[in-house]
Order: C-alpha cells, then structure tokens, then sequence
C-alpha cells in the first residue's frame, strides 16, 4: 500500500486519488494549485457577483419568493455559505435542511442558532426513527453504509425544493472530492449533478432501485419520498444549477471555523476525541 509523501492518504481511499512520480497525490496537488500566486480570487468572486445578481432577476421573473437555496445541516460550512450569501452578497435565500434522525444535541442547536442569528426562512424533511433504521439496516447490509439516507436526503430535497418554488439557483459550500482527492481541477468550475450524487454519494443506488430489489421486504416508497430525484423536464424548465463557493473563494475551513464561532456562536464538539479539530 502507498501513501502520499505529504498528507499520508492511502492509495485505496474512495473516490480514487492519484501519485505522481513525487509520490504526492493528486488532492494535494490540486490544494497547491488553489493556493498559487497565479489564481485571481478577486476576479473569480466578481464572477461570482455577477452570477448570483442574474440569479435574483431570474428568481424574480419565476415569481420565487426567495433568490436562492442553500443547503444546510447546521454545521460551520452552512455557516460560512449563509455569511457569504447573505452578509456580501446580499441574497435572500431559502435555508433547506434534510433531518436523518441522528442528531447530536450540538447540531441541533447549531441549526436553530443558524435561523436565528441569520433570519431566514428553513424548510427541514425529517425521517422519522423508525424509517431511518430500515435504510440504515439495508445500506448497512448492501453497501456497508449505514448514512446513505443522510447523503440522498440532502442531495435531493433541496432539488426537490428548488422545483416547487421554481428556485433556479442551490449554493452549496465546497466540492469535497475536488478539495480533498483532486478529482477536479479549479479550472473545471465543477457544479452539481445528479451523476455525481449518484456515483459518489449515493453508492450508485437511487430509491427506485431499493424497490425493485426482491430482497427489500419492508422498504416502501413512501419511506423513500425524499430521495426522488425531479424528472429532467423538471429540472430543464426551470434551468436549475447548483454551484459550489470553493471555485470562487481559497476554501479553508480552519479560518471559516474561527470566524462564525466569533461572529455566530457557532458551536464546536468539545468532547470530540477522533481528531486534532473539534468542527
């Protein structure tokens, strides 16, 4: 088994990374490339200006009562994206939270806190216990996973948002594979896709798929209601796009941390013993 000479990932991690003849993967090479003397982040956030500015005519023109979603779990990239959005870009979004019933008692006061020091609307989906369970046993069984439904859920109600408020725009915060393996250059300007939800999130298996698995005994649709991805008439009419702030700003979660604990009250897991950082 390789490891990379600088941030010790093994060679077998998923999604695939890749070494080069340094013997340092390509996660690290795209974080250097972020971190070069040569990229224009003023330029890219003027992009990102003029984006989202057409993005609040357009949600004008479709009678939306907001200018944007944003998807959110409470946690500090939810507060950094709400800052952003809200605080320098002036937009009105609409928070969308998926609820997959494991909560610690920290999140669930990092979400209200989210609502409150922002003041913005939420719209939450909760799975009841007993549903949750279910999926976790099967995901656990077919996949080895038990948080699919935490992925399906908040990679598809917000979508499922954004067409019945004929929303065109989701902000999320950073694009994690492009980050953290390299599976994107910035250049890429990668936004979301259900292929990429599909493959990577959701272990390559949409809800349909569970119901038409003879070994589901108990599994129904309605249990599933949040994970059906809009048609793609839907989802064309509407224009829909998902766009990740990490092409836009020097994404480092550190900083970010420090500044919505000052300024939000945003609250770390004290008693978190996993790792050297407590967000």
């Amino acid at each position: 088994m390789r490891y990379c000479l600088r941030c010790c990932y093994p060679e077998n991690c998923r999604p695939s990374i890749i070494f080069d003849e340094s013997g340092v993967c390509s996660g690290c090479r795209t974080f250097e490339q972020r971190r070069s003397e040569t990229v224009n982040w003023k330029e890219k956030q003027q992009e990102l200006a003029t984006l989202l500015e057409s993005y609040k005519e357009k949600a004008r023109k479709n009678n939306a009562p907001y200018d944007c979603i944003i998807p959110i779990s409470g946690g500090k990239d939810s507060h950094y994206q709400a800052h952003l959005i809200t605080q320098v870009y002036k937009m009105k979004p609409l928070f969308v939270a998926y609820n997959h019933a494991y909560n610690t008692t920290v999140g669930i006061r990092n979400l209200t806190n989210m609502v409150d020091k922002f003041g913005f609307d939420l719209i939450r989906y909760t799975t009841n216990p007993k549903t949750a369970k279910k999926i976790s046993r099967y995901m656990l069984k077919k996949v080895g996973d038990i948080t699919w439904h935490y992925h399906a859920g908040i990679m598809t109600f917000p979508i499922q948002t954004a067409v019945r408020y004929r929303i065109p725009l989701m902000i999320w915060g950073e694009h994690g594979e492009a980050l953290l393996h390299g599976m994107h250059n910035l250049e890429d300007k990668v936004e979301f896709t259900k292929k990429h939800r599909q493959e990577h999130l959701m272990r390559g298996f949409e809800p349909e798929d569970i119901l038409d698995d003879p070994q589901n005994k108990d599994i129904t649709r309605t249990d599933l209601a949040p994970f059906f991805y809009p048609s793609d008439d839907e989802i064309g009419s509407l224009n829909l796009r998902g766009i990740y702030l990490s092409n836009y700003y020097p994404w480092d979660e550190f900083e970010h941390t420090k500044m919505v604990i000052e300024k939000y009250g945003f609250e770390t897991f004290q008693s978190r013993q996993t790792s050297f950082n407590l967000y």
